[in-house]
């Protein structure tokens, strides 16, 4: 059953649950209980992108901060089990990628948190660890405010990946 059924489905306190694993902003969950039920795939789908869109940067960051860092399998066992199988399946072009590859993803995403001050987010399905690599150096280029709509786009891909997810 795709996620977005059993949210329209739970109780209340089970559907924030629920959506906490789409996205980690308070806020947006707030809005997105308050908008159930959904009904259809599309209404779901629309609703999540309105409503993460009407958020400020600073939700942003927020629920950014529910992410492991692509290509950090420590971080992403410790700290959220709660998401890991998510990320993996998401992050699965980086399985088998080269330590050398892996190592520049590491270096990348310090220098992307100290220019821009939070987690490269991007929507990894189906990308290779080159090309997510090559995305996060282009990425590195961009001036902050720019930046920041960049990873609120690929976190909103992320999103309605993850609410349409078969558990």
């Amino acid at each position: 059953m795709e996620r977005w059924r059993r949210i329209d489905a739970a109780a209340a306190d089970d559907a924030r649950a629920l959506l906490r694993v789409c996205c980690g902003s308070e806020r947006w969950v707030n809005r997105m209980i308050a908008r159930r039920p959904f009904s259809e795939r599309n209404a779901v789908l629309s609703a999540a992108r309105e409503e993460w869109f009407s958020l400020s940067a600073d939700d942003w960051r927020e629920a950014f901060t529910h992410h492991p860092r692509i290509g950090d399998r420590d971080v992403l066992l410790a700290k959220f089990a709660s998401t890991r199988s998510l990320s993996e399946r998401e992050q699965a072009g980086i399985s088998g990628a080269a330590e050398d590859v892996l190592s520049a993803l590491l270096d990348g995403n310090r220098d992307y948190e100290a220019r821009f001050g939070h987690i490269f987010i991007v929507c990894a399905a189906e990308k290779s660890a080159g090309e997510i690599l090559a995305l996060l150096r282009a990425r590195l280029t961009n001036d902050p405010a720019a930046e920041i709509r960049v990873a609120a786009e690929e976190h909103a891909k992320i999103c309605a990946l993850r609410l349409v997810a078969e558990e």
